[in-house]
């Protein structure tokens, strides 16, 4: 009796692991041709950042670089179905782990950080992180933050970035110089009722939120952020044909025409 119970439980740990085996590759994530097969293309992309992806909630069609984009990739798969998802910093890669989507388009910073998690193509933007201030506000130079509040997305990389060039500038900001929010519309609102005294991202995102109250500070323009495409860490085929495109359109100029289109500017350069 005990010898067919140890040989019930052999086969049933044989078949446990044939599962756990047939899971792993499921989650690894769809390849271009699944995609293609399945007819639709799953996309993360923001919905606060005009030029970039921007939602239009009257109709709920989104517009900018990173939609262009995923329609560009969408055609070279021969599918017309793309289904978008929006995203914030705190759940991009949530949903990118999670295989709710296969892709995130949606002004994600490359570094080696991330680059652990999650694969990146080469970069289709560079940018730089700026500041939006009111124009009453007398913030003209890094050296000017001194006791102020600086409104920053939660999870991203603005933070870490202002701090290190304000420290380079002999300027020590701390987390209680820093009030963290989820979504750009916030910041913009705090910045509004005085609750912050800077707005801190990309230079092309605060340009969606420059009004006859604001304006962003030239002066101020630090720590290129490098836009890539992310994916799975393990799903490397589907990451290979993104980077293979990418490359090609950066390479024939079909992305400078797309951020043209868009009315963004072009790469920030040092």
């Amino acid at each position: 009796m005990k010898k067919l119970i140890a040989l019930i439980m052999s086969i049933t740990m044989l078949f446990a692991l044939a599962g756990c085996g047939g899971g792993d590759d499921a989650a690894a994530g769809r390849t271009a041709a699944d995609i293609t097969a399945d007819g639709v293309l799953k996309v993360g992309v923001k919905t606060d950042v005009p030029g970039f992806g921007l939602l239009n909630t009257a109709d709920g069609t989104y517009s900018g670089v990173e939609i262009d984009l995923a329609y560009k990739i969408a055609d070279e798969l021969g599918v017309e179905n793309v289904e978008f998802t929006p995203i914030t910093a705190a759940t991009r890669g949530q949903l990118l782990d999670s295989g709710d989507i296969d892709m995130v388009a949606g002004t994600f910073t490359i570094t080696e950080e991330r680059k652990m998690s999650w694969n990146f193509t080469t970069p289709y933007y560079t940018d730089a992180v700026s500041l939006l201030v009111k124009n009453d506000s007398g913030i003209e130079q890094i050296t000017d933050l001194s006791g102020k509040i600086i409104g920053v997305a939660t999870g991203s990389t603005s933070m870490k970035a202002l701090t290190a060039a304000a420290a380079d500038a002999g300027v020590e900001l701390t987390d209680a110089n820093f009030s963290e929010l989820a979504t750009y519309p916030e910041i913009k609102a705090a910045l509004d009722a005085g609750r912050v005294d800077a707005f801190c991202v990309d230079g092309s995102i605060l340009a969606g939120y420059v009004d006859d109250t604001n304006h962003i500070v030239e002066a101020i323009r630090f720590s290129p952020q490098e836009y890539g495409i992310a994916t799975k860490k393990d799903n490397t085929e589907w990451a290979a044909y993104l980077d293979g495109l990418v490359t090609g359109w950066l390479e024939d100029g079909t992305m400078a025409q797309i951020i043209a289109d868009n009315g963004v500017v072009a790469s920030f350069t040092e």
